[in-house]
């Protein structure tokens, strides 16, 4: 019967980002410029579903693995990194560096980045630390201040021409996305799901802790490595793609679990996936047509998350 209504949702759900998408693609449509206008939103449109799998899935598996639902990857300090980053190229190299200005150059550059720190901490770290989770995430809360203030101190003595050109790396914007980039991520963001959605079930077991999970046969420290890696891949791949989104994964995966009310991770990862891909086309649409592209999505959506994790913080303090 649950698992029914569960359906029904899942359903709604997808009728409802279908009907979003089309009217955000269709919306105020100039046929003057059609040839431009329709493959530039249907871009825009491909990027959200992507983006929106990469970070509902990263947040889901992580959440699981740490069982706690106020956590997600960025707490790490990802998005710290991805900043660190552009303003040590800015920093060393200048605006003027194809690091900068090539948008393949500086993808490479941002995603190898990310996956060689996500990879250092997840990975080494976490067999360092005993497989320690909560250890873990301290050492990620203590780097991701470190490379933050790192920046803010570079960011202080760079010219003030160069810090406005860095800043249009400090939020995610949808606009004008090189078209190979992503292609380039979506296949990595579908390999990644293949990888997950083969063996999702075993998620459902790792839920119930370690113990539990080494005595329902899972190799519990070997599978937790590979979604940390799985989790690493994804996170960079998108920031790099788009820029950092802080509150998304928190917002869509909180929300997917109020809805569904279950720990089946099979409703869990589609519905958090499909909650993240409205949220950004709503999101995409107060900015693009109310602020007039004043305002980057991920102000509204860091603003709305931020407000909603509160909220998640003072339920947590009352139990």
């Amino acid at each position: 019967m649950h698992n029914g209504k569960n359906n029904r949702l899942l359903l709604i759900l997808t009728i409802a980002t279908l009907a979003i998408a089309g009217f955000y693609v269709l919306y105020q449509l100039n046929f003057d410029i059609l040839f431009y206008q329709l493959p530039s939103r249907i871009n825009r449109v491909v990027t959200m579903l992507i983006v929106g799998i990469a970070i509902a899935i990263s947040t889901v598996i992580f959440q699981t693995i740490t069982k706690n639902r106020i956590l997600t990857p960025s707490i790490m300090g990802l998005d710290s990194v991805y900043l660190f980053i552009q303003t040590i190229i800015v920093f060393i190299v200048g605006t003027n560096s194809p690091l900068l200005t090539n948008d393949f150059v500086n993808y490479l550059v941002s995603m190898f980045g990310l996956v060689i720190f996500t990879v250092l901490v997840f990975k080494y770290l976490f067999k360092l630390t005993g497989s320690h989770v909560f250890l873990l995430l301290l050492i990620g809360i203590i780097l991701g201040t470190f490379f933050n203030s790192l920046s803010t101190f570079m960011q202080m003595l760079i010219n003030p021409d160069d810090f406005l050109i860095l800043q249009n790396s400090m939020f995610a914007s949808f606009n004008a996305i090189n078209d190979s980039l992503i292609w380039i991520t979506g296949a990595i963001v579908l390999l990644m799901l293949i990888i997950v959605l083969r063996d999702f079930h075993s998620l459902d077991v790792i839920a119930l802790g370690r113990d539990h999970a080494i005595n329902l046969g899972i190799n519990y420290d070997r599978k937790v490595s590979q979604l940390l890696l799985i989790i690493a891949v994804l996170v960079s791949v998108s920031t790099a793609l788009v820029g950092p989104i802080m509150f998304l994964g928190l917002l869509v995966v909180n929300l997917a679990h109020e809805m569904f009310k279950t720990f089946k991770h099979r409703y869990l990862l589609l519905g958090s996936t499909l909650l993240a891909v409205i949220t950004l086309l709503l999101g995409q649409m107060l900015t693009q047509y109310v602020f007039n592209q004043a305002v980057e999505i991920s102000v509204i959506i860091n603003l709305v998350g931020g407000v909603y994790f509160i909220i998640l913080m003072l339920k947590e303090s009352r139990r």
